[in-house]
């Protein structure tokens, strides 16, 4: 059973060894976290998740960025922070079901294609973020 909190690897060469290095490295990901965290502010269709964020997401985008610097096989930004992520505890204070999840899962895929990732690494991500945003949702509907 695979682990919902670690992408699938990149397939075989010649792709880079890590997600992280497939990705592009931190400017890649801190560029895909800023198109995701603005799409979010921006798309009337993400509003719901939007719903469930500060005003100011800087401190949201900060941290999605240092998770995924590691969840990717990079550095362990978030880790040395704050410790494990615990992300499902984390965000019991939030209601997140289906909807959320789905807005979620849309929200990245436009920003993964917008930041203009090749569409291999789309798919692998998408269904790794899939199990882990699915192990997320805390209700129904």
């Amino acid at each position: 059973m695979s682990d919902p909190m670690q992408p699938a690897p990149p397939p075989s060469s010649p792709q880079p060894a890590t997600a992280f290095d497939w990705v592009g490295g931190e400017a890649a990901v801190r560029a895909l976290v800023d198109c995701f965290y603005d799409l979010m502010d921006l798309e009337p269709a993400y509003a719901g998740i939007r719903s469930l964020h500060p005003q100011d997401m800087t401190e949201s985008r900060n941290k999605l960025f240092w998770f995924l610097c590691g969840w990717l096989g990079g550095p362990a930004h978030y880790v040395h922070r704050f410790g494990h992520p615990r992300l499902r505890a984390r965000h019991l204070p939030y209601a997140i079901g289906m909807a959320e999840r789905d807005q979620w899962m849309q929200c990245m895929l436009q920003a993964l294609r917008e930041e203009g990732h090749p569409e291999a690494l789309v798919e692998r991500l998408m269904e790794s973020f899939f199990n882990t945003a699915d192990w997320m949702r805390n209700k129904g509907g």
